[in-house]
């Protein structure tokens, strides 16, 4: 399985959390990364977004059909996320646009298997794939991009 994780772009500052929009910036950050995406993502790869506007409104520059799940909203934990979509068994590649500070939580326990606190741009992605080889389950970094790695 291959996991990405998306942290939503740079959003506007507010109250109500989930009404939080993309800011202009943060609209042209998720439209280049969803570029990049794009030729880089097999036909079949699931994409799910939280209920948060600025997460919708990410995935949305990727494609126009994603699932909304409650349980990647700001206030879930890793446990919650990987339970939701179904790491590592999943048998297709996932894109999960999501929030700090889980992303990073995830990030850091599947690649180290520790939870630390790893700092994730807005609007970056962590490309991780999961194999099992000979009997050993391995979590490898594929590639993890930033939105200023993008611009030229």
């Amino acid at each position: 399985m291959d996991l990405i994780l998306w942290r939503h772009a740079e959003a506007e500052d507010g109250s109500d959390d989930l009404a939080r929009a993309l800011t202009r910036r943060g609209q042209q950050q998720a439209s280049q990364m969803a570029a990049w995406l794009r030729v880089r993502l097999p036909r079949d790869y699931l994409l799910l977004a939280s209920e948060a506007k600025r997460s919708q409104q990410t995935a949305a520059l990727l494609a126009k059909s994603f699932q909304t799940v409650p349980a990647l909203n700001p206030t879930a934990s890793p446990e919650e996320v990987l339970e939701a979509i179904g790491w590592p068994e999943a048998n297709r590649t996932v894109v999960l646009v999501g929030h700090q500070p889980y992303i990073g939580w995830l990030a850091s326990t599947l690649l180290s298997e520790q939870q630390q606190l790893w700092s994730v741009k807005k609007g970056s992605v962590w490309w991780l794939s999961h194999r099992d080889r000979h009997g050993i389950e391995q979590t490898r970094l594929k590639a993890m991009m930033t939105p200023g790695m993008l611009q030229p």
